[in-house]
Formats: structure tokens, sequence, C-alpha cells
């Protein structure tokens, strides 16, 4: 969410920002901040670690890994909802993250102890992909009980700081210590930050008691797979959304499976492995700062979505296109960090534009609907394309040259959903005008 933007349409300076910071919001925003700092450094700790199992477990066995992550996510989001609706956020929070930081206790005494690690490998590569999307879910929802609409406008970027601070720590520090401790021990590094977010949350409890009185999801709120199935099927325009998202999954799926094999061909040793993907890293969360700070803004007020939504799919475009040419290991390096900088940067704030001009019901249903089923479904069902394209002999340089016209498509679907997003905006502001 953007902070407020002054009457002459032009974005807040950091000092205006700071000084719209009342005393009394002081201590529960720090808090805010070290809360999400600390569960991004966790989470950024352990991806350079995921993306090392993924190899370990074979990189012809990572479309049973999507396969895998996709059902899982199918059976933990009913079980996830059902508790959110049932229970207080705030009481339950403390225990999710509690049991989170459990199964990297677990993770670490079985890869310490040497049994069952083939199966631990292939479990943690499942954990952590999951783990990402629950616990990132889980906070921007505590953050919407703690601030109503008017504070989020002015505190939400400072929080968003915290977090992308902490997409860089993470990878610094694994980058860092990979070599020195093991990648196994970086678990114990991510640990110990969940804890920490663990700590937060305690300090907010007193501040949410005063501010809410039930934090429980309203009916409409509550996820409900079924329901956003009906209502994405019904709409032309959450139609389009669900092809953009799946075009992006099934190019990023592309990608990682192609930066898993050339670095696999590249790198023999483990612990050097996990620290290139480390450094990865931490040059998109990096590149991803600077893009936010003076690309973003300036991009969607002067040309709006449609340029915005089409910046990725051109980048993708020419990415494959070089890939196709020069299938080496810096090719590859530099295509993922641009392409995954301009997702966090830009594609994705716009993406979840699209969504402000439709109702609430569209927002929770068809969104957690698109947010599970139809992005990770995306990437199991490419994966396996992936997989029998390559039986068929594809190989890196066949597959880019698939991707780029996909690429291309998807450029044009982001066109029509900047412009459709643009008519709906102008029919509805044209309402509340009457």
């Amino acid at each position: 969410m953007t902070s407020e933007a002054p009457s002459n349409g032009r974005s807040l300076s950091l000092r205006d920002r700071l000084l719209l910071i009342r005393k009394e919001e002081i201590p529960p925003l720090l808090w805010s901040f070290f809360y999400f700092f600390f569960l991004l450094c966790s989470y950024y700790v352990l991806r350079p670690v995921r993306d090392e199992m993924g190899i370990r477990a074979g990189v012809g066995n990572l479309p049973w890994l999507f396969s895998a992550v996709f059902g899982v996510m199918l059976l933990l989001t009913p079980i996830f909802g059902l508790l959110f609706a049932r229970f207080s956020r705030r009481k339950l929070l403390p225990v999710v993250y509690l049991f989170f930081a459990s199964n990297l206790g677990l993770f670490w005494l079985l890869f310490e102890s040497g049994q069952y690690v083939h199966q631990a490998t292939i479990a943690f590569f499942i954990w952590v992909s999951v783990f990402n999307l629950f616990a990132v879910s889980v906070f921007w929802s505590f953050m919407a009980d703690l601030w109503n609409t008017d504070e989020a406008r002015r505190l939400y970027g400072f929080i968003s700081a915290g977090g992308t601070a902490g997409a860089i720590v993470g990878p610094a520090l694994t980058a860092l210590f990979s070599k020195r401790i093991g990648p196994m021990n970086l678990v114990l590094i991510s640990l110990g930050c969940l804890l920490v977010c663990v700590t937060c949350i305690r300090q907010l409890r007193e501040w949410a008691v005063r501010r809410v009185a039930n934090d429980t999801p309203k009916e409409g709120e509550r996820p409900s797979i079924l329901a956003g199935v009906r209502l994405a099927l019904s709409s032309p325009y959450l139609l389009l959304i669900c092809a953009y998202v799946v075009l992006y999954s099934t190019t990023s799926t592309f990608l990682y499976i192609q930066q898993a094999e050339i670095i696999n061909k590249s790198i023999h040793v483990s612990a050097e492995r996990t620290a290139l993907f480390a450094q990865m890293d931490l040059a998109v969360n990096v590149l991803t700062l600077v893009m936010q700070i003076f690309v973003l803004q300036p991009l969607l007020s002067r040309h709006g979505l449609v340029v915005a939504l089409t910046v990725l799919p051109i980048l993708s475009l020419v990415g494959f296109l070089g890939l196709g040419l020069y299938p080496t290991l810096q090719m590859l390096i530099a295509v993922v960090v641009l392409r995954r900088a301009g997702e966090f940067a830009i594609a994705k704030p716009s993406r979840e534009t699209l969504f402000n001009v439709l109702g609430p019901v569209e927002k929770y249903q068809a969104k957690n609907f698109m947010d599970t089923v139809v992005y990770r479904g995306g990437d199991t069902a490419s994966s396996w394309l992936l997989s029998w394209l390559k039986s068929v002999g594809f190989g890196i340089v066949g597959v880019s040259l698939l991707a780029a016209p996909l690429a291309a498509v998807w450029a044009v679907i982001g066109a029509l959903l900047g412009q459709l997003h643009k008519r709906l905006h102008e029919k509805t502001s044209a309402g509340e005008k009457s």
C-alpha cells in the first residue's frame, strides 16, 4: 500500500512521511517494522538453501516437487482459513510461528543426524515454498487488524521498508556464512529470526487489544476456493487476471528449472551453489529497493498500469531470447536478477492494484483462488510441460525460444488488463460522484 499523497498528486517525501507519524504510534510501528524485518530475513536465509535442496533432490524431480507444493497448499489453505476464522489472529499468530520454528528445529536435527536425508531434503523444499506464502499472508492480516485505512496509508511504507531491509540482510547472511558453517546450520539463524517475530507479536498484543475488540475475519473475508472459482470463471476481467498469473507462473517455472540445470552443471560444490543463490537474492532485493524508490511511483503516475503491467513480460521476452542465443551462467544470472527485481518492484504492486476496482467478495474470494490454485497450479502444470518438452528433445535453447512468444502474449494481456482497469476505475468513480 502506498503512502498518502498530497493534493497536488505528487508522492510525499521521506521527511513528510516521518512528520506524519504520531508519537503514540512509534512503539507499535517499530515493533511492526522489526516483525516484518525478521520474518523476511528468516525466509531469505532459507531461500538459497531451498534452491540448493531442489538441486540435491534432482533437477528431473522438480515437477514432482512443484506438484507436492501444490497439493500441500490445497490441503493447508482451508485448514488455515478455518483456524483464522475461529480464533483471534493476535492469539493464534505466536502459536503459528512457534510451530514453524519447531519445524526448522526438526529439520536441523534430521540433517545433523544424517538419517532420512533424502526425505528431509524433499520435505524441506516443500516446507519453505509453503511457509513463505502463509507466514507473509498472516503478517499482513495482523497489520490490517492493527492499523486503520488512514494509518495504513501513512505507515505501511515504513513497515514495508522493514521487510525490504530483511530481504537484503537475509541473503547477505547466507552468502557470508554458507561456506563457513555449512548450508544446514543456516536453518538455526532462520529459526532465531522466527523467535524474534514471536517476541514482536507479543509486544504488539497490548496495542492490538486496545484497537480491536474482535479480530476474527468477517464471513465474506474467509477463504473459500469454490466461491473463488465461481467468481473468477464468471468475470472476463478476472479471467484475464488468471491468464496473466498463469503466464507469469509458467515463464517463472521455465526459468527456475533452467536456473537449476545451468547452475548444477556450472558449480559442483553445495556450499558454493548456496552462496551463489544468496548473492543473487541479495542483488535482487537491493535492485528491488532502488526500483521501488526511483521507478515505481513515477512509472505509475506518468504511464499508468498499461505500461507497468507490460514491463515484466517485455523484460522476460528479451531475457528468454538472450538465453536462447547465449545459454551461459552469466546470462542466466542477469536474466533472473532483472526479472525477479521487476516482479517485486513493479509487476506485483501493479497486479495487486487490479483488485482495487472490485468489491470485497471478489477481493477476498477470487484473489485467494488465484493466489493458491491458479498460481501454484500454473507452477505444477508448466513444470510437467517442461519435463515433456525435454523428453522430446527440447534443451535450454529450445525452451527459451518457446518461452519468448509466451512472454509476448503475456504482454498483450497485461496491456488489455491495464485498459480494462482504467475503464472500471472511471466507471466506479462516476458512480461514486452520482
